[in-house]
């Protein structure tokens, strides 16, 4: 299948969509895979700004669940952070639709 997928490399790649065995997203072990999905493997990506991105829910979800989401990511964000990092390791952050405008959350450290 990847060989199909490379075709179309050079559009996906630098959009970050391309698939790769590094994120997980090109596995031969499919059941494993679902199985970490289910216990609540959080994804993130950063880009070369330092943002983070990461998706905390759907419409479709109550809003318990989305503060559960909000506060596993921070969470898993704040493990993170590496030893020799002083001061602030996050200096904002917003959260937003996907095409809508971002709401600043307070932080608290």
């Amino acid at each position: 299948m990847m060989a199909e997928l490379g075709k179309i490399g050079k559009i996906l790649g630098p959009k970050g969509l391309m698939p790769n065995p590094k994120t997980g997203t090109v596995t031969m072990d499919v059941k494993k895979a679902l199985d970490d999905v289910k216990k609540g493997k959080v994804d993130y990506r950063t880009d070369k700004e330092g943002n983070v991105h990461a998706i905390i829910g759907k419409v479709s979800f109550k809003p318990e669940d989305l503060v559960k989401n909000y506060n596993t990511i921070l969470d898993v964000i704040k493990k993170a952070k590496p030893q020799s990092v002083k001061g602030a390791y996050m200096k904002n952050i917003s959260i937003s639709s996907t095409m809508g405008p971002g709401i600043k959350v307070t932080i608290e450290n």
